[in-house]
């Protein structure tokens, strides 16, 4: 009997274990695809973003000659004739095949008047008498016969470089290697992120005045007002961001809606700036941003139970205390999600400053796309993509500690 029930138990257990096993390779099974798919359509491309940043193959594959001969150069005086010998050989592959002004875009970006330089040379190459090359380019143009430039050439073809996730906090390698600032009037990353930071906190902040007591009253209305206000709030989807941002400029503008009215009231006596400058960017990504700070607040607050708030006040706390003290710190998981939101979006705004603002306030995203499309620097728009990546990581990291934003539920 003793035998039978212990080999029962036994089989039941394997059963079991056959049972937990098979539901974990469902579950698996389940959130492959989708695994897969983020994978494919999004770790990928932003791992590629990243590492395009500090990417540097392709000089070696334009002057592979070049590359490993100086290698071997100490850094002091000049190189060894080889080293000229191996630059020359690159160059009259490079020149023909076009490829060698894309190596000089890459080191003039480090040091300005390298592209000048090797243009020059290259349309040369054919007066130039050697080998011996090293007093023939030094004689072609000065430059080959300064240690500067190939220090800069040395640095430059390696397989990874740091110079352009430096450019992006205003420093650079000097003649000798060693990390420093750049002039004052080439210092303009750290302003322009601090800019693009100091914008979205207070887009974020305008947000939540307006957004708080927008959700409160719709959280509290009767079923037929708290449709319109949805309704209302939803009609910031429903047309495209280009169309709104261009709204706001037709409204905004010196004899736009709100200009019009004021000087009809007699409250202005001339039109006041109010697009193309600093005041008109906060007013329309507020616009374009407010659903995403009302709808987790809406959330959560239409969870917080009304009874609360009364009993604060039934053992004697005023209408305000009660308010403040019971009701507000439990919508932090609304305010900590509706916040992280807007200010994600916020930081990475590229059409509406571009539209409704002026020189001084455009983001971060706007010179992303000058690297892109003036510049074709796929690098340097990586390197700046990457600040932008540190700073929303960061701020997530910051609010996941204080706010439980986790504990918000959509309804």
């Amino acid at each position: 009997m003793m035998v039978e029930e212990a080999v029962s138990g036994t089989s039941l257990l394997k059963k079991l274990r056959r049972t937990e096993r098979r539901k974990k390779i469902e579950a698996v099974g389940l959130i492959t695809p989708l695994f897969v798919l983020m994978l494919i359509f999004y770790f990928i491309p932003i791992g590629l973003m990243l590492y395009k940043s500090i990417d540097n193959s392709q000089m070696r594959e334009i002057m592979p000659h070049t590359a490993r001969a100086i290698e071997h150069w100490s850094g002091k005086g000049l190189p060894d004739e080889p080293v000229y010998t191996a630059i020359v050989e690159d160059m009259k592959v490079a020149y023909p095949n076009r490829t060698l002004a894309k190596a000089g875009r890459r080191l003039n970006f480090d040091l300005v008047g390298f592209h000048s330089l090797l243009s020059k040379t290259g349309r040369k190459l054919r007066k130039l008498k050697g080998p011996p090359y090293k007093e023939a380019l030094i004689k072609l143009d000065k430059k080959w016969g300064d240690p500067r430039y190939w220090t800069v050439l040395q640095r430059g073809l390696k397989n990874t470089t740091l110079i352009y996730l430096l450019a992006t906090l205003d420093l650079r390698y000097d003649d000798k290697n060693n990390i420093t600032h750049v002039p004052d009037e080439q210092a303009i990353y750290v302003s322009i992120i601090g800019r693009t930071i100091y914008i979205s906190i207070f887009v974020t902040v305008l947000c939540l005045v307006i957004g708080f007591p927008f959700a409160y009253i719709m959280a509290n209305a009767t079923t037929r007002v708290r449709n319109l206000m949805m309704i209302g709030l939803m009609l910031v989807f429903w047309t495209s961001l280009l169309v709104r941002t261009l709204s706001w400029i037709l409204v905004l503008q010196n004899k736009g809606v709100v200009n019009s009215i004021l000087m009809w009231a007699g409250l202005i006596s001339q039109p006041l700036d109010l697009v193309f400058n600093r005041i008109g960017v906060y007013i329309a990504m507020t616009h374009v941003l407010l659903p995403f700070m009302v709808l987790p607040l809406f959330s959560v607050m239409s969870g917080i139970p009304s009874y609360y708030v009364r009993a604060a006040r039934s053992l004697g706390a005023t209408s305000i205390v009660a308010f403040f003290r019971v009701y507000v710190p439990q919508t932090k998981p609304g305010i900590g999600a509706g916040c992280l939101m807007v200010f994600i979006q916020a930081l990475g705004y590229y059409i509406t400053p571009a539209l409704v603002g002026g020189p001084k306030d455009q983001m971060l995203s706007y010179f992303v796309a000058f690297f892109v499309n003036e510049r074709v620097n796929w690098s340097m728009a990586s390197a700046l993509g990457l600040m932008l990546l540190l700073i929303t990581g960061s701020l997530y990291l910051i609010l996941g500690k204080h706010v439980s934003i986790t504990n918000i539920k959509l309804n």
